[in-house]
């Protein structure tokens, strides 16, 4: 399998490079410590269509495919992790829900204000109970007539893009008593009377992306706001998942990439005994290590990403690119800090944040853990 990328695909890669260097680098430590960037960036990536990668021309998107979208993550990853981490929650996650279940109508109200950054979209499946195991939802959906809608009461936890999203897809059980097979999911707006943001989390890393809990108190959703089938909002969620999977494992190959460069270009400025640090054997050897598994994550995400372009089944492939390189992405964040010394553990250097960020790679979107068990099961069939 030729992992190559097009001219096209390196055009589209470089152009990102070249926006991530200007209009994101400037700012991350800025971000960081903010705990956000600026609601116009979304708009910016909106032109350039980092917000609609996925999203067909015919709705006012790109229409690129899963290999476009990795090349993005990585590049964004790159530069600002927590910037790329916004948009995979919106590409990946909410206008990914969409791209699985909506119904025309729903694409066509929806797609145009998303594919442009005038809409932030984000994802509500974990709850404080029911994280790993999302059997255990709490919130409740209930069908009323009076109202002629239904009727969502509960929280979500862990909505990355939550505080500035304009549309939340959320799951909520809707046949209480059969487990997985009685959640649905819904479309609603964030004008929606009984919707409202509440606790903003402090955060280790990713710390610009906001991550807030979103709360559901008689918020009443009109029946053509049920996205899909009643009941198969988990079975389409599970699907939402294993693409999902496949952005942040590109994510993670933008972390070990950047990560790397700072330290390769340290270990060439910093000098110890009257030599460049880059000149001992045991940075030699570090340096070799962390690019050779760089470039194996790579490779493992753009396979799970070739995969899905081909529409052929690319479950285990998504699970062993995103268990791969979520931990290669800390990995090499952590050689980087030791290669950066006591300079790798302070905010002057851009280690550091790495290190912070990479953590959540290896627990958002299924932890480690729940890869393995994934990946077990398909192995086992």
């Amino acid at each position: 399998m030729d992992f190559r990328l097009t001219d096209e695909q390196s055009l589209i890669a470089e152009t990102v490079r070249e926006f991530a260097e200007a209009e994101i680098r400037p700012h991350v430590r800025e971000w960081d410590e903010a705990q956000g960037f600026p609601t116009e960036l979304y708009g910016k990536m909106g032109e350039l269509g980092l917000m609609g990668v996925m999203i067909p021309e015919e709705y006012g998107g790109v229409g690129l495919g899963a290999l476009e979208l990795s090349t993005v993550m990585e590049e964004l990853g790159r530069v600002d992790p927590a910037v790329a981490l916004a948009v995979a929650a919106h590409n990946g996650l909410c206008v990914g829900h969409l791209s699985v279940a909506a119904s025309d109508e729903q694409k066509r109200r929806f797609f145009p204000k998303l594919a442009t950054g005038e809409w932030v979209g984000c994802w509500g499946l974990t709850e404080a109970q029911a994280g790993s195991d999302a059997a255990g939802t709490q919130t409740r959906a209930e069908w009323s007539e009076e109202r002629n809608g239904w009727v969502l009461n509960g929280s979500k936890t862990f909505n990355t893009n939550g505080a500035r999203a304009h549309v939340a897809v959320v799951v909520a059980v809707t046949s209480p008593g059969l487990g997985t097979k009685g959640i649905s999911a819904f479309i609603i707006e964030a004008d929606t009377p009984g919707y409202r943001i509440g606790r903003k989390e402090d955060k280790l890393g990713m710390r610009a992306s906001d991550t807030v809990e979103l709360i559901l108190e008689d918020c009443v959703v009109p029946a053509e706001n049920l996205l899909g089938e009643r009941d198969l909002g988990f079975v389409d969620a599970l699907k939402v998942l294993d693409r999902g999977r496949i952005s942040i494992g590109a994510l993670s190959v933008g972390i070990a990439q950047g990560a790397l460069e700072a330290a390769l270009d340290y270990a060439q400025e910093r000098r110890q005994f009257g030599k460049p640090i880059a000149s001992f054997e045991a940075i030699r050897s570090k340096l070799a290590r962390m690019a050779a598994r760089t470039r194996t994550a790579r490779a493992m995400v753009y396979r799970a990403a070739t995969l899905r372009a081909r529409g052929e089944s690319f479950k285990l492939a998504a699970s062993m690119g995103k268990l791969y390189a979520s931990e290669v992405g800390m990995w090499v964040a952590e050689e980087a800090v030791q290669i950066f010394g006591g300079y790798g553990y302070v905010k002057d250097y851009p280690v550091e944040k790495f290190f912070r960020d990479a953590k959540l790679c290896t627990i958002g979107e299924g932890t480690s853990e729940i890869q393995r068990l994934v990946i077990s099961r398909q192995l086992l069939v």
